[in-house]
């Protein structure tokens, strides 16, 4: 299976970031690549009035990236926000399928309540482990299982653990990870880790660092991106560090990307995962199992 990581840099205006999943996704499909993966804030970054932007699954954005999925024939996953109760919001993944429908939506369950943040202040919670098949039309060799989760999920192995045991062979993870002292170094620990518990591979697709990106625009003389990137850089909001990877199911890296905005199509060859599960059945091991075993 190919897949697509897109480290796009989310500002606080939806239509723009629209363009940017338009330009990315394409980009990625000209490629060959079946399932797509943006971060976590996509529709707009952290720091943003989000209950302003929040809006329901059949609303303009998430239409228009489903209609954009079924124009490119892929699937594609991206972080959006979706109207909660009490004038909360959801911190939601939109998966839409390659025929334009809503393949599956994901509601961010472990809130990120660390590191001086609050999230749940405005947030809610969801509580629900998420799984949806991939793949498996024209010519694709099959189908694919892939669990879901958001950011600060990555720090609780029982999700992937319960997405396993639900069959997932693909653990995506849409991040806007925090800057800060090690913080690269943990969401790589992180990432690897939740690889190997759960013998899956992880697609971990962060948001591309502000500061790179103002660095860059400085360089071309992009004035106006470079101020808006500088704050975000300097904002106390959780607004990226970059480092998208594919780890495999035994924990190795296999491709990364930088800090700065990119794309990266990588091959999967999902008969890897059985063969770890062979190799090292931790599923089918664990004495204090969290849902039933892995299927198949």
């Amino acid at each position: 299976m190919r897949i697509a990581l897109a480290q796009i840099w989310s500002t606080r205006d939806p239509a723009r970031n629209l363009g940017e999943v338009e330009r990315a996704a394409e980009e990625a499909a000209a490629e060959g690549a079946e399932l797509v993966v943006f971060p976590e804030a996509a529709m707009t970054a952290f720091g943003s009035d989000l209950a302003a932007a929040a809006e329901p699954l059949d609303g303009p954005w998430a239409s228009a990236v489903r209609g954009l999925a079924g124009r490119l024939g892929v699937t594609i996953v991206v972080g959006t926000f979706t109207p909660g109760q009490d004038g909360t919001v959801r911190n939601t993944l939109l998966v839409a399928g390659p025929g334009g429908e809503l393949a599956a939506s994901y509601d961010k369950v472990h809130l990120f309540d660390a590191f001086g943040h609050a999230e749940s202040d405005s947030v809610e919670g969801g509580d629900e482990a998420v799984t949806v098949t991939v793949g498996g039309g024209g010519d694709s060799a099959r189908a694919a299982v892939v669990g879901l989760a958001t950011c600060y999920d990555v720090r609780f192995p029982a999700l992937f653990l319960a997405n396993a045991a639900s069959g997932a062979e693909v653990s995506v993870v849409a991040a806007s990870w925090g800057d800060g002292p090690g913080k690269v170094d943990q969401w790589q620990l992180l990432t690897r880790a939740r690889a190997a518990d759960s013998t899956t591979f992880v697609v971990a697709v962060g948001q591309a660092d502000p500061a790179a990106v103002a660095a860059a625009a400085r360089t071309s003389g992009d004035a106006e991106t470079e101020r808006a990137a500088t704050a975000a850089a300097a904002s106390a909001s959780p607004t990226g560090v970059g480092h998208s990877l594919v780890a495999s199911p035994f924990g190795a890296v296999v491709a990364e990307l930088g800090a700065e905005p990119g794309l990266l199509v990588v091959d999967l060859d999902l008969d890897e995962v059985a063969a770890a599960r062979r190799t090292l059945p931790v599923l089918a091991n664990q004495r204090f199992a969290v849902a039933g075993r892995p299927q198949g």
